[in-house]
């Protein structure tokens, strides 16, 4: 044998001993991507435990868990109205290991309310589905001669800046309710922040505030047991969990507030992953015990798409810095 054709058979032997490497290795990568996810998922909750994220979170990533056959685990990370547990996932590998069970406060209104942002709501997230929305709920002490909208408008004018809302943090949606009502009805309002629902609650039931505006989950409790006393709803229309309890949009027309929960991996998380889990996640939320779970809350499911919760939360960045804008609040 020649030594050219030597050399055509070494080189024929290489090519197909290569194409056999790269078929492996392409073969490895689809069995990885089939078997996601092999090991725990942790779901960061930026808020502290025992708050109306903890509520509508956990049993939702109890069936995720069931049917992923891997244990998806709920942990807090609270502080800055969630930039820190936010931030946390933003610099996470997207591996889809860790994940955001994020309110609208940290995505889409403290980068209109706060500088030097350490993440870009847009280019650092890959949304995944917004899981739940849902209207917040201005109550008051029931100590307080405090019974409707008009007479809490009174009380705030015959005491100007004495009248103290908690709210869960700077920029929150619970903070900028309050500030937007002032503006609206002409009133000034002590903002007190917390770094979570609990503590409000807890100040708010201790009498060391006066009142706040909270998500209807976290309240619907209290205010049917009469721990608190129901002003008035966020939503331009009334709730027909409280159908009795008037829309602040009556006396102020064009007042609405409302939160959403969602889910979120960092940016760059490989597609088949947030595909997979949206379309688990949007399953869950049709299951009728969690419908009944979630709409005996005040909430409503939604499980929306990755490209529509992308779109609510570009809507929402533009409306809540217009907001901001129109209240006059500087960022800080």
């Amino acid at each position: 044998m020649n030594s050219s054709k030597f050399c055509l058979i070494r080189f024929a032997k290489g090519c197909a001993g290569l194409l056999t490497l790269l078929s492996m290795a392409g073969w490895s990568v689809a069995t990885m991507a089939a078997d996601y996810p092999t090991r725990t998922i942790t779901v960061i909750n930026p808020w502290t435990a025992g708050g109306p994220a903890d509520t509508v979170a956990r049993p939702i990533l109890q069936k995720l868990s069931e049917v992923l056959k891997q244990p998806v685990v709920l942990e807090n990370k609270a502080g800055a109205n969630g930039v820190i547990g936010a931030n946390y996932v933003a610099r996470a590998t997207p591996d889809g290991y860790t994940l955001l069970f994020s309110h609208v406060g940290p995505i889409t209104i403290s980068p209109a309310v706060q500088k030097d942002m350490p993440y870009d709501s847009v280019r650092d997230f890959a949304p995944i589905t917004q899981v739940v929305s849902a209207p917040t709920v201005l109550v008051v002490r029931p100590d307080l001669p405090i019974h409707n909208l008009k007479e809490f408008i009174e009380y705030a004018r015959a005491n100007p800046g004495k009248l103290s809302y908690g709210s869960v943090g700077i920029g929150s949606t619970t903070h900028l309710a309050g500030e937007i009502l002032a503006t609206m009805a002409d009133v000034k309002m002590l903002h007190v922040p917390y770094k979570g629902a609990a503590p409000v609650m807890n100040d708010l039931l201790g009498g060391q505030i006066n009142c706040t505006f909270l998500n209807i989950a976290a309240l619907l409790p209290y205010i049917k047991s009469g721990q608190v006393r129901a002003i008035g709803v966020s939503t331009l229309k009334r709730s027909p969990l409280l159908p009795e309890l008037p829309a602040i949009a009556e006396t102020y027309p064009g007042f609405e507030v409302n939160s959403w929960y969602g889910m979120m991996a960092p940016a760059k998380t490989p597609a088949h992953i947030v595909d997979l889990l949206q379309k688990e996640v949007a399953k869950i939320l049709q299951l009728p015990e969690i419908i009944q779970s979630m709409q005996a809350s005040g909430l409503s499911p939604e499980g929306t798409t990755p490209v529509q919760y992308a779109a609510q939360i570009q809507t929402d960045l533009n409306r809540w810095q217009a907001a901001v804008t129109k209240a006059g609040i500087e960022k800080q």
